[in-house]
């Protein structure tokens, strides 16, 4: 059986190796870490970025199995005996905090993270697997950081009472699958996403709880700035969020415009966040005493996105567009009775959505189709505010046809770089495949892209 340390002494060894190694063959002057990571070139800086993440997850990996430990020597049946207070601490939370130097909450997610996949052992000593196997070997692996682990067994931990054991085996499989291939941010969708199918009666009860939390406060500052500080549940906010990014988008596709086409005569050099502060206010003025819809505003709607049985019996649950935390099939159905929401119903009939060379622009509809296949910018997920439809094809260089396999929903920056690296895009069963250039990669390995990433299977994670 391995050691404990051996696999953070085997990466600490790599990550010797892989910096004496990214370090010039000639001229390279020793000195301390700052000036030694100045010598390096990209590749070798990169490399010895992955290895440090790999260190730290090592590492992570054993305090938390650590602090699991302090946490069980002082649990309240030792009393006055237990490990924290031994050593002039309340709790174990504490003690972890003050040894980390990290926040408590921080602290605690060690403690749960530890707990949830430590080996038990059963009232004959016999020795248990964890409650979480799938988690448990992977942060062993230092696969997955704590961050990813804590988010995956803390809401397998809440709904644990109402969902079948092995639909949420099947899910932790997934979840830690998905931890592996994709960012904290791009995991926590799929989290939401599991939870809501793993506990259908329980995404109404969350839905109420966010509905109370809302809020909007307003204050001024010394210096005279006004602070909006707003909390907004999903329904509330849906209006709200499609309404500024819709003056935004506005704003950023004039600026990508041709002179002569639309573009501003004056340079416009405001930021996203000051670019949405205006928006808002440009709503608030429009309010108060405009009788005109605003030009960017027209074509503006609400997106619910839910399955045909959602609409039909009311069971499940359905997606805002736009924003990441599932709602009820009630808030579903309310929503999609309203004159200002387009219901994207899936399983029934459609429009008709490939229109061949017979138009350069993709329709409503298309763009519509597209963004639920895409969930945004294909590449890298940027919100679905700001991105478009573009040909895969082109459509002046190599006749390609306004049809949804030859389109893909692109943020500005990814559709410049996809052209001036010469990635290949490619579109398979409704999922976007990425090619890269060999410059970037040699073997040319296909990347998934596009909603598919972390979305979870269907068939495999249903309810109870």
């Amino acid at each position: 059986m391995e050691h404990p340390l051996q696999p953070l002494e085997r990466d600490l060894e790599a990550l010797r190796g892989a910096w004496i190694s990214s370090m010039p063959a000639i001229g390279a002057i020793e000195g301390e870490a700052q000036l030694e990571v100045e010598q390096m070139p990209d590749g070798g800086l990169v490399r010895v970025t992955d290895l440090l993440a790999q260190v730290r997850r090592d590492a992570d990996a054993l305090l938390a199995r650590v602090s699991a430990e302090v946490a069980k020597r002082s649990g309240s049946e030792f009393g006055d005996q237990g490990l924290a207070k031994t050593h002039g601490f309340h709790n174990p939370v504490r003690l972890i905090a003050a040894s980390t130097g990290a926040s408590r909450h921080e602290a605690a997610r060690l403690i749960a993270v530890g707990t949830a996949t430590a080996e038990r052992q059963s009232f004959g000593g016999e020795r248990l697997p964890s409650r979480r196997p799938h988690v448990a070997a992977a942060l062993r692996a230092a696969e997955i950081s704590v961050d990813a682990a804590s988010a995956i067994t803390s809401m397998l931990d809440r709904v644990a009472v109402r969902t079948d054991p092995r639909q949420a085996d099947v899910a932790e499989s997934v979840l830690v699958g998905l931890a592996n291939r994709v960012p904290l941010e791009t995991l926590m969708r799929g989290v939401r996403e599991a939870e809501a199918r793993l506990d259908h009666d329980g995404v109404e009860p969350r839905e109420e709880e966010l509905r109370h939390g809302r809020s909007l406060t307003m204050r001024e500052d010394g210096n005279g700035m006004v602070h909006l500080s707003a909390h907004l549940d999903p329904e509330t906010a849906a209006p709200v969020k499609a309404a500024i990014e819709a003056l935004v988008s506005d704003v950023l596709r004039r600026r990508r415009n041709a002179p002569g086409e639309g573009a501003p005569v004056i340079d416009d050099p405001r930021s996203i966040p000051q670019l949405q502060a205006d928006a808002l206010a440009a709503l608030a003025r429009h309010t108060l005493g405009c009788t005109q819809t605003l030009t960017p505003l027209a074509k503006t709607t609400v997106v619910v996105r839910m399955h045909l049985e959602t609409l039909v019996d009311g069971v499940g649950h359905a997606r805002i567009d736009g924003i990441d935390q599932p709602i009820s099939a009630a808030t579903a159905r309310r929503m999609a009775a309203d004159a200002d929401v387009i219901p994207a119903v899936f399983g029934g009939d459609s429009l008709p959505l490939d229109l061949g060379r017979a138009a350069r622009l993709f329709s409503r509809a298309q763009r519509l189709a597209l963004a639920e296949r895409d969930g945004g910018c294909s590449s890298c997920g940027q919100n679905i505010g700001y991105v478009e439809a573009h040909h895969i094809d082109w459509w002046e260089r190599d006749a390609g046809p306004t049809d949804l396999a030859n389109g893909v929903m692109l943020c500005s920056f990814c559709h410049h770089s996809v052209h001036r690296e010469a990635w290949s895009i490619r579109v398979e069963r409704g999922e976007v495949w990425f090619i890269p250039p060999p410059h970037i990669d040699p073997q040319q390995v296909p990347r998934l892209g596009g909603r598919a990433r972390f979305a979870l299977p269907a068939p495999q994670v249903g309810a109870a």
